[in-house]
This record gives structure tokens, C-alpha cells and sequence, in this order.
């Protein structure tokens, strides 16, 4: 009888545990899910979390349409409630795009409302960026300007800092980039 009481008690504190460790880690992945994506813009999935680790360059190579410009910095941006309504887009033919080439180690802006610029030569590093102090994926060009690239994948790439100067007076920081080709 003594065996029969034990073995029942031990199965109800022992199942009272599993129960309480699956319920955390259960909103723990789903607070992590929350933080991963925050939206969508244009239909294309915003990701919030910056990339673990070096990204690598050819990643960047071809051609990216600018879909979403956020203006405020990525720390604005994850305690955002509502990002998707502080998104811009002010091209009305045509679109802002970057257009990479990762074997030559170039870039260069191409903007609805003018012509193409010159190439411009740059370093993918990853380290501590002068500019915001972070150990993070950045990207060096004309000597002390610098562009973080909070993430890329095969179909999106996220960048902070100045891309496109004419909107930079107006608090523009963060973009969402769409792969053209």
C-alpha cells in the first residue's frame, strides 16, 4: 500500500513539472517567434533579428529593390508595436534600387527620380562598426562611412545607416530590400 501511494504521488509531482516546463517553453517560443517577425510590408516578411555570426559577401551580389524604408534606427524599430504604419515608399514610377557586385567588391544606388550613380568601391567586415560600437556585419566605403546589414537572405536584405541621402533628413535609417535579380 505504502509503494502504491508513493508511486501515485511521485507520478502526479513529476507530471505537474512536465506540465509547468511545457507551458514555458511553449510561450518561450512564442515570444522568440514574436521577436523573429514583426510583419510584413509589400507581402515581404520584415525580419527584426540581426544576423549571428559573419554574413557572407556574395549574399549581397545582384540587384535589390528598395520596398520599405522605416524611419527611426533598429533599436526604434524592435520596440515598435506597430511598424508596419511607420513605413514609406516615395516613388511613384519606378523604384529605388542598390545594385551589388560582390566579385568586384562594388556598389552603386539607382534612384526613381534621377540617374544611375558611379560605382562605389566597399569592404564587407564584420567587427565592432566605428559608427554604432556594435560587433555586428557592416559595410565600409569611401573611407568612414558606414552601413549596417542587419540581415540578407535569398529573397530580402535589411540595412541601417545612410543608403539613400535624400531621405536621411527625414529620419530614414532602416530598409527593406527585395531581390530583383
Amino acid at each position: 500500500m505504502k509503494k502504491a501511494i508513493f508511486l501515485l504521488s511521485a507520478v502526479l509531482i513529476l507530471n505537474s513539472c512536465v506540465v509547468r516546463t511545457a507551458a514555458k517553453v511553449v510561450t518561450g517560443v512564442a515570444k522568440v517567434g514574436y521577436k523573429a517577425v514583426k510583419g510584413t510590408v509589400n507581402g515581404i516578411s520584415w525580419a527584426v533579428s540581426k544576423a549571428k555570426g559573419k554574413i557572407d559577401e556574395d549574399r549581397l551580389d545582384g540587384t535589390w529593390k528598395i520596398v520599405g524604408v522605416y524611419k527611426g534606427s533598429f533599436e526604434d524599430f524592435t520596440n515598435d508595436q506597430n511598424p508596419e504604419s511607420s513605413f514609406t515608399s516615395d516613388c511613384t514610377d519606378g523604384f529605388d534600387q542598390m545594385v551589388f557586385k560582390a566579385k568586384k567588391s562594388k556598389f552603386k544606388s539607382v534612384h526613381c527620380s534621377s540617374a544611375e550613380e558611379d560605382w562605389v568601391k566597399y569592404s564587407l567586415e564584420f567587427g565592432k562598426n566605428p559608427l554604432t560600437r556594435e560587433k555586428e556585419n557592416y559595410i565600409e566605403y569611401n573611407s568612414n562611412n558606414y552601413i549596417s546589414v542587419i540581415d540578407v537572405n535569398s529573397k530580402t536584405m535589411v540595412l541601417e545607416g545612410n543608403v539613400m541621402p535624400k531621405l536621411a533628413f527625414s529620419g530614414a535609417k532602416l530598409y527593406l530590400l527585395e531581390k530583383v535579380k
